[in-house]
């Protein structure tokens, strides 16, 4: 490698068009440092401009164990059975209102909070600026750090000015959940008194549900409370006295309260009237009445209305029910259509029909069934002979349809379907254990054969390569017959699971 230096004082000039590229980069520089603060400032006073979202936007509530030990051991079962069915009921409130002192104490915390964060990273940056002058920076580096570091203080002492004088936003209408563990049904052990505001912290909820229930004279009594970390103490108390067969009812009363208390806002009211008058009415998969029911108070939410009666088609309605509304919901059902099916068992007069667990005859039978529905017809005859199946009915009310079933004796019950199912499985274990037979024997002879041409290859070796190949022929051999046996008798479990399966059969030809 050649090294050029220059000898004399004169340097090489530079060309003019090198003399005007360096000045447009030079002026490209100037007019970037000129424009950065002001994108700087537009972009800032963009995120000043644009409304910050509410702080405290979800309001969750715990779920604790409830103290069920004064129940007896037998009835233990179904106090698990309420608090369940009220934890599932809470799911469904989906809002809540902040009054004045709760909105009051989530704006001192927030504000608080804000503050001290500030507070303390503006002392962690008066502390770095102590301690600058002890770390024997060289003096350029040391006055390059104080300007950076004097920069940071003044932009926290600014940030500190600001958050003290603003007060945070809290959401005034959060949505309504319940904690995790709570959706999961999982209730933690209540916290002594004096550390429920610690637990509350500990469950990252804002309020927790406890409660008790217990035995008076032959009844459940259930007692609620609801802590909530703003009053620091019980915001709700209730409490239901019923019988075992009210259960339902009662916890649907008491879910309504304390959704009203939980959600801040006033009930709902719901009346419902159907017909026929002797149809069930049933609210949220509840039984709520037939015919008729009185304005009842629920929570604010989505409601499913179903009505059914028998001879008549279901139907089930939702409803989007406000606080404070009374809904009026009146619900008519259609008559359900009625086709004619004749059934019949060849030769085999006098066979028991029923049609599910109902008894409807002997055959030759015809009878009415709901058109468009498919049926479960059972027929027994006398020695014992059983036919079971599913029937489609069809619209058409002209003519009756013809169904003609085959009786056979049952298989004797799952002790076939069992033997089937261990005898598939040892086949199956068999190929696997065929497949991994061959598949070791196979590599262990790779690697002899491999080494037979090495030197100090002895007839024992030469043996036991020999023994290790017929092995893997072995195996290989025994996966046909293996996997054969096991698809016989997957068939044969098949076969015998099906047995007793229900068929559809299709109708015959139409008879006057």
């Amino acid at each position: 490698m050649t090294a050029r230096f220059w000898t004399g004082a004169r340097r090489p000039r530079a060309s003019a068009a090198g003399l005007r590229a360096r000045g447009f980069m030079v002026a490209a520089a100037f007019l970037l440092c000129a424009l950065l603060p002001v994108a700087q400032l537009a972009a800032s006073g963009r995120a000043d401009a644009a409304p910050a979202d509410p702080l405290r936007d979800t309001w969750t509530l715990a779920v604790t164990q409830f103290d069920v030990s004064g129940l007896p051991h037998a009835r233990r079962a179904a106090g698990d059975v309420i608090v369940r069915n009220l934890v599932e009921r809470l799911g469904e409130v989906s809002f809540r209102i902040r009054l004045d002192p709760e909105l009051a104490f989530y704006e001192s915390y927030e504000w608080r909070r804000s503050v001290q964060e500030t507070a303390r990273a503006l002392a962690a940056r008066q502390n770095d600026r102590a301690l600058l002058l002890f770390r024997g920076e060289p003096g350029w580096r040391y006055r390059r750090e104080l300007r950076r570091i004097e920069e940071d203080i003044e932009l926290l002492q600014a940030e500190l000015a600001r958050r003290e004088a603003e007060a945070p936003r809290i959401s005034a209408e959060p949505r309504f959940a319940l904690t995790q563990a709570a959706r999961d049904g999982v209730f933690p052990a209540p916290p002594a008194v004096g550390a429920e505001r610690r637990f509350v912290q500990a469950q990252n909820a804002d309020g927790f549900l406890a409660g008790e229930i217990f035995e008076f004279h032959g009844r459940f009594f259930v007692r609620l409370r609801v802590y909530a970390l703003y009053a620091d103490g019980i915001v709700f108390e209730d409490d239901i006295i019923f019988s075992m067969y009210d259960i339902g009812g009662a916890v649907d009363e008491i879910a309504v309260r304390l959704a009203s208390a939980l959600s801040g806002a006033p009930p709902a009211r719901l009346a419902v009237a159907a017909y026929p008058p002797d149809a069930l009415i049933l609210i949220d998969h509840g039984f709520a009445g037939t015919g008729e029911v009185e304005a009842m108070d629920r929570p604010p939410g989505t409601v499913t209305i179903a009505v059914e009666a028998g001879g008549w088609i279901p139907q089930a309605v939702e409803v989007e029910l406000a606080a404070g509304e009374l809904a009026q919901v009146e619900v008519v059902l259609a008559p359900q259509q009625l086709a004619e099916v004749f059934i019949d068992v060849p030769d085999t007069p006098r066979v028991a029909v029923y049609h599910g667990a109902r008894f409807v005859g002997e055959t030759p039978l015809a009878i009415m069934l709901p058109a468009d529905v498919p049926a479960y017809i059972a027929l027994e005859g006398a020695d014992g002979a059983m036919a079971r199946a599913i029937i489609p009915v069809p619209s058409m009310l002209d003519d009756p349809f013809n169904f003609a079933f085959t009786l056979r004796i049952p298989p004797p019950g799952d002790r076939r379907v069992n033997n089937a199912r261990r005898r598939f499985y040892w086949s199956f274990a068999g190929v696997w254990g065929t497949l991994a037979t061959w598949w070791i024997a196979s590599g262990i002879t790779n690697g002899r054969i491999m080494a037979l041409g090495q030197p100090g290859a002895t007839m024992d070796f030469y043996l036991g390569t020999r023994r290790a190949f017929n092995i893997s022929t072995g195996a290989s051999i025994m996966m046909v017959p293996a996997i054969g046996y096991a698809i016989f008798e997957l068939t044969r479990y098949l076969g015998a699971a099906n047995e007793s399966a229900v068929q559809v059969i299709r109708p015959e030809a139409r008879r006057r």
